[in-house]
């Protein structure tokens, strides 16, 4: 069932400031909604070893069970060098690093961005791409 514009946006927040609970490094947002049929936003971001991407895919879980959210599905949790949650209207892959350069997926997509401050403990609002 699509989720209407707004409620994209908010489940986009959610996934945001839970990985910025868990210090997640590089992370990037991505508005696909005009250019992909699976999904409306990308969240990808960095873990420095397997036991931060598998805390920071808890943490995404966690802050979204408690709104009732839950993922259709959560690949990779084993190995932990990518995780993909995929929330229908935001798909997460938590990498690490070196993962994360080889498959270099946020370059694969012509789509406006937001890159968050990995500093910052939470985000109020997305600028106006990702709205």
């Amino acid at each position: 069932m699509p989720f209407k514009k707004n409620e994209s946006a908010r489940r986009l927040m959610l996934c945001i400031n839970a990985v910025l609970q868990k210090k997640a490094k590089n992370i990037v947002a991505l508005n696909v909604r005009e250019i992909s049929s699976f999904t409306d936003y990308m969240l990808i971001c960095s873990g420095t070893t397997d036991r931060q991407v598998q805390a920071v895919s808890s943490a995404v879980q966690e802050y979204l069970k408690k709104e009732g959210i839950r993922p259709l599905g959560v690949e990779g949790e084993t190995n932990a060098e990518w995780i993909l949650l995929d929330y229908d209207d935001v798909v997460i892959s938590i990498f690490q690093e070196a993962t994360r350069s080889f498959y270099d997926l946020e370059n694969l997509w012509d789509a406006p961005r937001m890159e968050i401050d990995e500093n910052a403990t939470e985000i109020k609002r997305l600028n106006k791409d990702m709205a």
